[in-house]
């Protein structure tokens, strides 16, 4: 792990981002310019390297509230799964630290499975706000994000095993989006919704059953956070929980 400090460097990131986000790097979601100005501004950009090969990176930007952004981060593919993203993280949280910062916030598609166990679970942030539509229309639809928090002034707290929940969002057998608003739901203490297995293979396949998973998702978080609810954690098998304190 590494900050970077050089075009070059900016220059293989942005090619990086151009090959996991499918486009050239004249359309990267960070293009080289941009990191260089950012760094300039003292802000954050690293990667990480298997020899002398970029196989990640992260860029992130200070924020109004006394943070770090985290603004974009990715693996090359081939490795992922092997602890590369669990180390940029570590890194950024690392270097927030020792710049007095607070917090750190970043965005992610709450239907993605594997990122929301992964930012719940092992790193122990907690979505703040829901976001519908945030990045406005894309190629999965709309492009609605959770946005997490990740305190940097409490001692780093991933999720151990959660208690029995009240399902708000189950899975059909056929994989279609199962709501279960059921009459008391809101007296429960805890509240679970789910998300499907893999919903970049959905959104392949059956981008119409996708497009009602995130309406149903949508709905259910909206309901729940109404009802007082907040996001503790995720069940190994891919449902969100939600608990609320009692009266």
């Amino acid at each position: 792990m590494a900050e970077l400090t050089e075009v070059t460097e900016y220059d293989q990131v942005a090619a990086l981002f151009g090959e996991i986000w499918s486009t050239d790097i004249a359309a990267s979601p960070v293009p080289a310019e941009l990191m260089c100005a950012l760094r300039l501004a003292g802000n954050y950009i690293a990667g990480a390297y298997d020899g002398t090969e970029l196989i990640g990176a992260s860029v992130g930007f200070f924020d109004s509230a006394g943070g770090l952004h985290s603004h974009i981060a990715g693996v090359r593919t081939g490795h992922q799964g092997r602890g590369v993203g669990l180390a940029l993280k570590l890194h950024q949280w690392d270097w927030a630290i020792s710049r007095g910062l607070k917090a750190i916030h970043w965005t992610f598609d709450p239907l993605v499975r594997r990122n929301g166990y992964f930012n719940l679970v092992k790193l122990g942030a907690r979505p703040v706000r829901y976001l519908p539509n945030f990045y406005g229309p894309m190629a999965e639809g709309d492009s609605d994000r959770f946005l997490v928090e990740w305190s940097l002034t409490e001692p780093l707290s991933p999720v151990s095993a959660v208690g029995p929940t009240r399902p708000l969002l189950t899975e059909g057998l056929d994989g279609e989006p199962l709501p279960r608003f059921t009459p008391g739901w809101d007296t429960s203490p805890a509240l679970s919704i789910r998300v499907p297995k893999d919903i970049e293979a959905l959104r392949r396949k059956h981008s119409d059953v996708a497009a009602r998973w995130r309406s149903a998702l949508r709905d259910a978080v909206g309901l729940a956070v109404a009802g007082g609810y907040a996001f503790t954690g995720m069940t190994s098998d891919g449902s969100y929980v939600l608990t609320r304190e009692a009266a």
